[in-house]
């Protein structure tokens, strides 16, 4: 028996890939800055277009570069089809519910008032309605595949921002799909549009009812025999299954595969499996999308940015503007806030992957001239490069345009200096619980934190939270220190906690402070500002998780909750060294606590 031939040639692609990938993740990420940028800037240097050109003089740059886009579009498609099964897994038909004002009224919008301006500007230059409107529709869409790992690095997916921009996209993504049946209605020779229009249109309903009935019969029972295997590769096998095949079939009745698997992910999104799911395809997910943005970096051409930079530039901003503009425009008609608003026209101002399907589709029908067409790529793929660069100054609006929003609302009047009550710093995912807690059991409570739109949301919902920085002695004066029962810190920040004590004790020798500490090591550093309680995450972590095991294995209840306030005195005991107290903090140490 032979040994089979194997041809490193077959294997180039994906070697050059996974060895961009090996340098542009770990330099970048140590860096701060996003892969995207890295992976896009190596598909312009190993593409065609970069190195590529130069394989003519120097032939074995054709073992280091990638000649034909057309060898990676399959695994780039993939990455966006995989994205989107994301998506639908993490949204959930009851999100989408409540997403639908902003999906289909900030979405709409923005797609219809964008093709109209961006296709209406390439009339007077003599481009017919049909390619001018084509045109303006793809420059109307913006980039799923960099928007949202982008907000998802910000933490800033479930902010204001966050859901807007993504219900925004998701909009566009299900425009993707009528899109491209009026470009085949408009493409076709025999004239019977009116009547591929419906038959396109029934091959689509009859698409998704077939996705939605199946998937609602047959995911869960697939799923329930796959775990019942406990085969962690057999559980893969089926996730890819259930992708791939939603697309093919969608994209076989005419929609685009990125909704088909976008269905998918909502039908899953329903069962006990959604969190196994997303773990496994995630890997996945990141892999291929690297190579999407290879890809759409091989569509840059840096000969043409050197020789027309001023203007390939120019028509990129243009186009940023117009569409912020339309953007913001429909924003805060339908009375987003203004930092909102702000941001979300600087995330979407950009052009999307699928401009070069609709494009694409649209050169293949001879819709659209060929010289408009690339022009049209060409922004597009400058302007998806500024995306993490428009992103971070769209952050940074935001902060300026919600303290500037602040400052000019009247002077909020100081709380009243009630006696008893506790002061709670930060106001986070940590501070709104023990709010919750406090007002449970009717201690009145203040918060205060810095970040400007959660204090105005907080205040929406009536929770009595003020903007202004915990360190601040005069900020804590105001708000009647001098009286408080006690201080919570709940800020994440080490430095910020430790500065909030240091003020607070400096204000009021006696008061009870509890302050949230990293780990250990800072919690001993507190006790050494003067906290009377510190409370470390991962010790804290710790005695939940044994008191929860000791509970289940039969310990009874009361001799559970004995022993661990016993080790947490234990810890406590040895965080604060044993060392006495100094002479003035000694007073404070009684105030206020049962012997």
């Amino acid at each position: 028996m032979t040994d089979p031939v194997v041809h490193g040639a077959s294997y180039k692609e994906a070697i050059l890939f996974l060895v961009t990938a090996g340098i542009v993740v770990p330099l970048f990420h140590r860096l701060r800055i996003s892969p995207v940028l890295g992976f896009i800037g190596a598909g312009a240097l190993l593409g065609p277009s970069g190195l590529g050109r130069l394989t003519g003089s120097a032939p074995w740059l054709a073992e280091v570069t990638i000649g034909n886009r057309s060898e990676i579009a399959h695994l780039a498609d993939l990455g966006v089809i995989f994205l989107m099964f994301m998506i639908g897994v993490e949204l959930s038909w009851e999100r989408l519910r409540i997403l639908r004002r902003l999906v289909f009224g900030l979405g709409s919008l923005q797609v219809a008032l964008s093709s109209l301006v961006l296709g209406g500007l390439l009339l007077p230059l003599g481009v017919n309605p049909t390619a001018a409107g084509l045109v303006g529709l793809s420059l109307a869409l913006s980039s799923t595949a960099i928007v949202l790992p982008v907000l998802a690095d910000q933490k800033r997916l479930n902010a204001p921002a966050g859901r807007a921009s993504f219900a925004v996209l998701l909009f566009q993504d299900l425009a993707v799909a009528p899109v491209l049946f009026a470009i085949a209605v408009l493409g076709r020779k025999d004239g019977d549009a009116i009547g591929g229009l419906a038959l396109a249109l029934g091959q689509a309903a009859v698409a998704i009812a077939l996705i939605v009935g199946a998937g609602r019969l047959g995911l869960r029972p697939l799923f329930q025999l796959v775990a019942r295997t406990r085969s962690p590769e057999l559980f893969m096998a089926a996730c890819l299954l259930v992708i791939v095949a939603t697309a093919l079939v969608a994209a076989a009745s005419g929609l685009s595969t990125t909704l088909g698997a976008f269905v998918a992910g909502l039908l899953l999104a329903e069962t006990e499996y959604r969190r196994a799911i997303e773990a496994t395809i995630d890997p996945f997910k990141g892999l291929l999308l690297g190579v999407f943005f290879v890809s759409v970096g091989m569509n840059l051409d840096p000969a043409q940015l050197l020789d027309a930079p001023a203007a390939i530039l120019g028509l990129s901003l243009a186009m940023i503007l117009i569409k912020g503009g339309v953007i913001l425009a429909v924003a805060r008609a339908l009375r987003l806030s203004r930092a909102v608003a702000v941001e979300t026209a600087l995330l979407l101002g950009a052009g999307g992957e699928f401009a070069f399907v609709l494009i694409g589709s649209a050169l293949s029908a001879d819709l659209v001239p060929e010289g408009l067409g690339q022009a049209a790529l060409v922004v597009t793929t400058v302007t998806m490069v500024m995306i993490p660069l428009l992103a971070a100054l769209a952050r940074r609006l935001g902060r300026q345009i919600d303290r500037r929003a602040l400052a000019q609302v009247p002077a909020e009047p100081p709380p009243e200096r009630q006696q008893g009550r506790v002061i709670v710093a930060g106001y986070g995912r940590v501070g709104r619980l023990v709010g919750e807690m406090l007002a449970r059991h009717k201690v009145p409570y203040l918060a205060l934190d810095m970040d400007a739109a959660r204090v105005a949301e907080q205040r929406r919902l009536g929770n009595p939270v003020y903007f202004g920085d915990s360190a601040n002695p005069e900020l804590l004066r105001r708000c009647g220190i001098a009286g408080a029962r006690a201080l919570v810190v709940t800020l994440d920040a080490p430095r910020s906690v430790e500065a909030v004590v240091a003020a607070a004790r400096a204000e009021r020798p006696d008061l009870t402070i509890v302050a949230r500490a990293r780990d250990a090591r800072h919690a001993t550093a507190l006790y050494e500002l003067g906290v009377d309680d510190a409370v470390p995450e991962t010790i804290e972590a710790s005695l939940q998780l044994s008191e929860a095991v000791l509970v289940d294995v039969g310990v009874p209840m009361g001799l559970v909750i004995a022993s661990i306030h016993e080790r947490r005195d234990e810890f406590r005991a040895l965080l604060r060294r044993s060392e006495a107290p100094p002479p003035e903090f000694q007073a404070r140490r009684t105030v206020g606590k049962a012997r």
